[in-house]
């Protein structure tokens, strides 16, 4: 895995000139793999990430977007793709940008150079355990170098029952959000419960809060902030962090 990575780092300062580009590692710690996608596309030519795998990529200077992975991913007799959580509905393995399907833990980041916002937003559920760690940078606006963002609980011990994604087989695969599956707009914040004083949180996004404190769990939800770096010299994405 480490000489895996030296490769890909030597290439993009090959390709960068040792310029500092926005770049992202994406380490799976999981014990299966999963494929990595974004909306808006970046370049990501090899989406599968084995257990134990870290994948380097740059970053565009100005992209706003979201980053999940998808699981349980397979091919049917008709070399169709498709995955249990996170799929994109291209039926093939490159996501081609559309929005995941439900449930699906969501890294939304807003990139200018040399600053970059970040979240781990569970405003759609929950499929896997993520860790963002930039590392170095300040935090822009405050004092202090970057924070980690992580939700590294297990939601599946605490997920209820209406809220449970399963699979073809009934096993649980993942939790949705209780907007999308109570349909609900208090829980959605739409019609007379948009806005921040009506958008509140409610008993499903404070039992994910507990379980995952430092993610976004509700529309409204900005506890903690999303917080602006400066300066990082990388992002170091975890799947299933310890």
């Amino acid at each position: 895995m480490a000489n895996k990575a030296l490769i890909h780092l030597l290439l993009l300062l090959l390709i960068t000139g040792g310029h500092s580009d926005i770049i992202f590692k994406y380490e799976n710690n999981c014990d299966y793999s999963v494929w990595l996608s974004a909306s808006p596309s970046v370049d990501d030519a090899d989406p599968e990430s084995g257990p134990g795998t870290l994948e380097i990529f740059t970053m565009p200077d100005q992209w706003t977007g979201s980053i999940w992975v998808r699981t349980k991913c397979s091919v049917n007799d008709s070399n169709y793709f498709s995955c249990e959580t996170g799929d994109c509905g291209s039926g093939t393995q490159d996501c081609q940008s559309p929005p995941p399907t439900y449930p699906v833990t969501l890294l939304n980041f807003d990139v200018k150079q040399p600053e970059v916002s970040y979240e781990v937003s569970l405003n759609h559920g929950h499929n896997v355990p993520v860790r963002i760690q930039p590392d170095g940078g300040s935090l822009v606006g405050g004092t202090g170098p970057c924070p980690v963002v992580d939700c590294i609980g297990d939601i599946s011990n605490v997920c209820p029952s209406p809220l449970v994604a399963p699979n073809k087989d009934g096993l649980y695969v993942g939790c949705y959000s209780a907007c999308d599956a109570l349909k609900d707009p208090k829980y959605c914040c739409t019609g007379s419960f948009s806005g921040p004083a009506a958008c509140q949180p409610n008993d499903y996004s404070k039992t994910f809060k507990q379980i995952c404190n430092l993610a976004h769990t509700y529309p409204a939800d900005n506890d903690p902030p999303t917080y602006k770096c400066s300066g990082a010299m990388s992002y170091n994405i975890t799947f299933c962090p310890s």
